[in-house]
């Protein structure tokens, strides 16, 4: 998949990504369409940082959903 090319698939792979990877309990908050090609460049650097840890500490976690909450449309 070509990261480079602002998508809604794209937004909708790295979401589904992003979730996977946090193990996120709650996947219903957090929905590609809640992200628009805007804020394309920020969700894709959050996306590579997230790809590139294997481990999250609490504080990581909190800092990460509180990033996905600022780059929702709205």
């Amino acid at each position: 998949m070509d990261l480079s090319k602002k998508s809604s698939e794209n937004i909708e792979f790295m979401i589904e990504g992003i979730k996977s990877k946090l193990r996120v309990v709650n996947v219903a908050a957090i929905k590609p369409s809640h992200f628009d090609e805007e804020k394309y460049e920020d969700l894709h650097d959050l996306y590579d940082m997230v790809m590139r840890k294997d481990t999250f500490s609490t504080s990581e976690l909190e800092a990460i959903v509180n990033e996905l909450g600022n780059l929702r449309r709205g």
